[in-house]
């Protein structure tokens, strides 16, 4: 017997002294309404009603009884009314700056699609870490090495649109080497959402390697001075593929045997849940939100994007020049700083 539902039509048919009105109330056809109070006055024991008037009368058991049926049903509707909005409290979850308000729309709607409402905090990668620290949002996408995310962002470089819409081939860091008699050089513009050190780092090596001057790969302090600095100067702006379309720029790849450069991202949050729900329900959406390509998934995530053979190779050098070992677990963070679990 469902005791809920008994006690629930109890209470509404010895509230209005009627069968036919309490079923009414109840919701439920007047046979059924008969059939649960016969089963509660069974399991009981004892009558609830007296069945010899016409009207639904309760017996003084049943006057008894309808007290704590009430609080039973009250109970029972306030526990319903609060997991429905415990289903509609915001998920605050951190997410990159460099995600475009456009793509972040996108994620919010097909999380509400879902029953969850996002409460998105844009910020950059030390201030997402702690953000989630402060259990100020309780999911955060943290930025990790190519080799433990779940979504890589391959990167290249972006300039000045001022070609037309021709594509442009991938850039040979050692073109920018300046010669010796030139007093001036195109330089490379960090924004900060890549001021970590897997990106940072790494690029700084390649240009090493390209014979590059130290000043030609510089970190800009905001992502608009990058961008001014790109368009203003001849420079070229460190992105996306996605971001520098959204910017209005041209992108190109970098060339050359171990010249890729890429984003990691992985998901760290509070508890397993919150984790679970970003991860698994939402992984594509916040593959685009990323500007992540979608054709396949990433070694050891779940639900990413693509690695191409040259991100990948990237990682595994960057990984193995640093002697990192594959993380521990989903929900910690990796590289700038330590998440929750």
């Amino acid at each position: 017997m469902d005791l809920l539902a008994a006690c629930r039509v109890f209470v509404h048919v010895g509230e209005r002294g009627s069968f036919t009105l309490g079923a009414a109330a109840a919701r439920v056809p007047q046979s059924v309404a008969s059939r649960r109070i016969a089963a509660l006055e069974d399991h009981f024991g004892e009558r609830l009603f007296d069945r010899s008037t016409r009207r639904a009368a309760l017996t003084a058991f049943g006057r008894d009884m309808l007290p704590s049926a009430k609080r039973l049903v009250q109970l029972a509707e306030a526990m319903e009314y609060d997991a429905e909005r415990a289903k509609l409290r915001p998920l605050a979850f951190a997410v990159p700056e460099t995600c475009s308000v456009r793509r972040l729309a996108v994620l919010d709607a097909a999380a509400r699609d879902r029953g969850t409402v996002l409460d998105l905090r844009p910020a950059g990668p030390a201030g997402r870490v702690e953000l989630l620290r402060s259990h100020e949002v309780r999911a955060a996408l943290v930025a990790v090495p190519p080799g433990d995310a779940d979504w890589v962002v391959p990167l290249g470089v972006a300039s000045r649109a001022d070609g037309g819409a021709v594509p442009l081939r991938p850039l040979h860091l050692e073109t920018l080497r300046p010669g010796r008699t030139e007093r001036s050089f195109r330089r490379v513009w960090i924004q900060p959402e890549d001021d970590v050190p897997h990106v940072r780092d790494r690029l700084e090596r390649l240009g090493h390697r390209a014979a590059l001057v130290p000043a030609q790969l510089t970190v800009a302090p905001s992502l608009v001075a990058a961008v001014s600095e790109a368009t203003r100067a001849d420079g070229l702006l460190l992105c996306s593929a996605a971001q520098a379309e959204e910017l209005g720029l041209r992108w190109r790849g970098l060339a050359g045997a171990g010249a890729s450069v890429a984003r990691g991202y992985d998901v760290s949050a509070l508890g397993r849940d919150e984790a679970r729900r970003l991860r698994g329900g939402l992984g594509d959406q916040l593959a685009r939100a990323l500007g992540a390509p979608l054709e396949a998934a990433v070694t050891g995530g779940t639900s990413g994007p693509a690695v191409t053979e040259a991100t990948a190779g990237g990682a595994r050098e960057e990984n193995g020049r640093n002697g990192r070992n594959r993380k521990n677990g989903k929900n910690n963070v990796d590289g700038e700083g330590t998440g929750h679990g």
